[in-house]
């Protein structure tokens, strides 16, 4: 299988990570979004939205949206379970994820890192800061009292939401003033197999 990416978006690192979690071989393919990368004919035909990450299966068939690709390539581990209840609670955290706290340290960051804090754009920073704080305080709530956001097991729920919260630095957001949050990024990142994003 391929996986198209960016190791240095959340989103992309999320499915790096999954893998070496749980030893699943894959070609990585580096693209540069800032370059064009995925705005070509070549990868508009297998992805449509133009954005990475993107599985390409062996047999030609593509699948897009990082948190789909996660659950598809957790399919069967110990990391996705198949109680309805538990596998709802997982994707309640992964939609809280993409709307919720994504489009605020996720933008941030990018508007901050990729981009280098243009002026034009600080307004829009700046604007991201209240959204993104108030995702962390979700997640401090709930990590005050489990040591995984859906319990004391590690499930592709946190896998999803580490992508862009161990990097939330990057966009501004000082993850001391959530001691909970900080000791699940510990706790992951001393996860056998863990891969870090550098």
């Amino acid at each position: 299988m391929k996986i198209y990416g960016d190791i240095q978006s959340g989103n992309c690192y999320k499915i790096k990570l999954l893998c070496s979690l749980l030893g699943i071989q894959h070609e990585w393919i580096h693209l540069d979004i800032l370059a064009g990368a995925t705005r070509t004919v070549d990868f508009l035909a297998k992805n449509p939205n133009g954005k990475i990450p993107l599985l390409e299966l062996d047999d030609g068939r593509c699948l897009s949206e990082s948190n789909a690709i996660l659950n598809f390539l957790a399919a069967g581990s110990e990391l996705l379970p198949v109680e309805p209840y538990a596998l709802a609670k997982v994707q309640q955290w992964q939609f809280f994820e993409q709307y919720s706290h994504e489009p605020y340290i996720a933008v941030a960051r990018f508007i901050a890192k990729y981009l280098g804090l243009p002026e034009h754009r600080k307004a829009e920073y700046e604007a991201k800061q209240a959204g993104g704080h108030k995702a962390l305080a979700v997640m401090e709530q709930q990590l005050s009292v489990s040591e995984y956001l859906t319990g004391n097991v590690l499930s592709t729920a946190d896998i999803s939401l580490y992508g862009y919260t161990h990097v939330a630095h990057e966009g501004g957001f000082d993850l001391a003033q959530y001691p909970a949050v900080l000791a699940w990024v510990q706790r992951i990142e001393k996860h056998p197999n863990y891969v870090s994003m550098v």
